[in-house]
């Protein structure tokens, strides 16, 4: 007698089986195979085609921290640093998240009654201390030296000394007294202003102006680096590769400040339709002493998988003609991001960034400090940076012709 742990096959009208104890029938798992998911199915001959025919356009992939520039026609590749392995990136992001740290310490305390929270604290003043007596001018002038940063030295030592003061402040006050420690005083008397601790510059101010110099200075070297290698925009194949930020962050193109570094680059001559968020491509490592062998390796699979998705899309307008077209929409000057709108007033959510009609549009720019927090699509560093990026391209990509919100014409006192 069969065991009942050993499934039998089970037989189709017409007497067919099928096959094992996933009750799959061999003949139609063959009819999937033969269009997709094999190595010699009708969609991987497409696949290999069109990578063919486009073996000689411009490929641009961007990881994490690089973007890699393959030319085409077996010319090697080039690769520019962006992100964490640049100079002064971590310096000001280190700055930037002062704000976060301290909401994180009220939500370990006050939430989860957790008395970590204290040495946390304790921890992080020592920190900001240190932080604070190695802060100056010849600092951010002649030790980290930022191209980006030339002629505003003096203003961000200021803005990093007077961040430094006001949250060892807040953490000396809350350290001395528990009760003081809460979401009311953190916006009071540190972000916001208005309560009983004197705020000459909110710090909600400071974040904007370190996320906004954090992509100015990689938007700077980006534009120009792109600018030198005269691409041809309308044949290059874009991908977006890998993990960007928090794991769910980055995977579309208006939660994605490396897309907008890219449609930046180009000058919006790029489509977007020709740029790829590819989540799941491969990826390099940054190279190490200028060696690009990982890098080489993975061009043939890089642009096999833009061509796939290519090619797929292609196939729409072959089916579908005479229907209406997916567009990702917006001008090549200017793309439709579908940025909310909160100039008239009234609105209480947004399911996107909020567009910023200039450097003191605080309402737009606060707010997109909580949308990236909040939507957990959205790089955190990134809530400017689409903003940093087309001042940039209207100013011909010379930094010090952009206004910086929250910290040009801002008078962050020091010595406090």
């Amino acid at each position: 007698m069969p065991s009942q742990s050993q499934p039998q096959p089970v037989r189709a009208p017409g007497g067919t089986a099928y096959a094992g104890p996933d009750r799959s029938s061999p003949a139609l798992v063959d009819l999937f195979t033969t269009y997709t998911a094999a190595p010699d199915s009708i969609g991987a001959r497409l696949t290999a085609v069109a990578a063919r025919e486009r073996a000689d356009d411009p490929l641009i992939v961007a990881t994490a921290r690089d973007f890699a520039l393959y030319p085409g026609g077996g010319r090697p590749p080039m690769v520019e640093g962006f992100r964490l392995s640049t100079r002064g990136f971590k310096e000001i992001a280190g700055i930037s998240h002062l704000g976060p740290a301290l909401a994180t310490l009220v939500e370990l305390a006050e939430k989860y009654g957790d008395s970590a929270w204290r040495p946390a604290a304790e921890r992080l003043l020592v920190q900001v201390e240190a932080a604070r007596a190695a802060n100056g001018v010849e600092l951010w002038r002649d030790v980290i030296a930022v191209e980006a940063f030339e002629g505003r030295e003096a203003a961000i030592a200021a803005m990093v000394d007077y961040s430094c003061a006001v949250t060892a402040r807040y953490l000396r006050t809350a350290l001395t007294d528990p009760d003081y420690l809460g979401g009311h005083t953190l916006r009071a008397d540190y972000l916001e202003g208005g309560g009983t601790a004197p705020l000459p510059v909110p710090v909600n101010r400071m974040m904007i102006a370190t996320f906004f110099l954090a992509g100015l200075d990689i938007a700077h070297r980006v534009l120009r680096w792109f600018g030198a290698q005269r691409i041809d925009w309308s044949r290059a194949m874009v991908l977006v590769a890998g993990q960007q930020g928090r794991p769910t962050a980055g995977v579309t193109w208006n939660t994605s400040s490396v897309a907008a570094m890219l449609l930046g680059a180009s000058r919006y001559e790029l489509p977007l339709e020709r740029l790829y968020m590819a989540p799941h491509a491969p990826t390099f490592a940054t190279p190490a002493d200028g060696d690009l062998t990982e890098v080489a390796a993975l061009e043939e699979p890089l642009r096999r998988v833009w061509s796939n998705t290519r090619a797929t899309v292609e196939l729409g307008e072959l089916m579908f003609t005479g229907h209406p077209r997916y567009s990702p929409g917006g001008s090549a000057s200017a793309p439709d991001l579908n940025a909310p709108d909160l100039s008239p007033g009234g609105l209480t959510e947004v399911g996107e960034m909020p567009v910023i009609h200039g450097p003191d549009d605080w309402r737009s720019l606060v707010t997109r400090l909580r949308v990236v927090l909040e939507d957990p699509r959205q790089l955190l560093s990134g809530c400017v940076t689409d903003y940093a990026v087309g001042q940039l391209v209207a100013a011909g990509n010379h930094p010090a012709k952009v206004v910086v919100p929250g910290l040009d014409g801002v008078d962050y006192p020091t010595g406090l």
